[in-house]
């Protein structure tokens, strides 16, 4: 009757074990969903980059040798006010930052619209960038060369190519271009020196750069035909116009 007891116990305590380790593996499974960037606009099984997007230069390449050469030049060259703008820039990745081109009163309070599509335009960068940059899994120059001396955010992890925060700089410019085309050289010039300031901040060379330009002209052209975005370029397109008092 004891072992019998004794026997019954073992199992539901087994039982239990396994509904608790169930839960649990339930849980995890779902953090691990819920973590995973689901696609707005940009589908990156549609865009093929990998076919796109040539490897990164290879680490002992005369190219390397010479962007971690321009590294150093800008490094040793660059003023606390660029310095400034570069950490500036590292923590901003929404189409805010063009506010350099519009003026303060562009500006999320002000514009839920356009606020709501960029958030849309960031959530995708990742989905855009992410594969590529596990596919290759360069180093970024300051790992690559130790006197290099960046001073914005750092990692650990070799995911320098693509630029994430180049692609998203590029897609939310090419945005604006479409809302506001009479800006669009503006537009474009602060593109430019949104991404050259990755390369101030020293977490970057000038090849991540341009993979990241390719794969924001690439990501666009396929949003355009996205029902969806347009719908909401056409109101934020509205709301700033109207805010900037231009013509609809």
């Amino acid at each position: 009757m004891k072992q019998f007891e004794v026997t019954g116990a073992i199992a539901l305590l087994c039982l239990s074990c396994a509904t608790v380790c169930a839960q649990v593996h339930k849980a995890d499974a779902g953090a691990m969903q819920a973590k995973v960037h689901e696609a707005y606009f940009v589908h990156a099984d549609r865009l093929n980059l990998a076919t796109i997007i040539p490897a990164p230069p290879a680490e002992d390449s005369a190219v390397t040798k010479a962007e971690i050469a321009e590294l150093h030049r800008i490094q040793d060259s660059r003023t606390p006010e660029e310095v400034k703008a570069a950490q500036a820039d590292d923590g901003e990745e929404d189409i805010f930052l063009y506010k350099t081109v519009f003026g303060p009163s562009f500006n999320a309070q002000a514009l839920p619209l356009t606020a709501a599509l960029s958030a849309h335009l960031h959530n995708d960068e990742p989905i855009a960038s992410n594969g590529l940059k596990d596919r290759f899994q360069r180093p970024r120059p300051y790992q690559v060369d130790t006197t290099l001396h960046p001073v914005c955010k750092v990692t650990t992890a070799h995911n320098a190519y693509p630029s994430g925060h180049t692609v998203s700089g590029y897609l939310l410019a090419l945005t604006l271009v479409q809302m506001v085309p009479e800006k669009s050289a503006e537009i474009m010039e602060r593109a430019e020196d949104y991404a050259h300031n990755r390369l101030v901040c020293g977490v970057h060379t000038a090849s991540d750069l341009e993979a990241s330009r390719r794969i924001a002209y690439v990501a666009f052209g396929s949003m355009l035909d996205d029902s969806r975005f347009q719908k909401e370029l056409a109101g934020a397109r509205s709301e700033t116009r109207r805010a900037l008092g231009l013509n609809p």
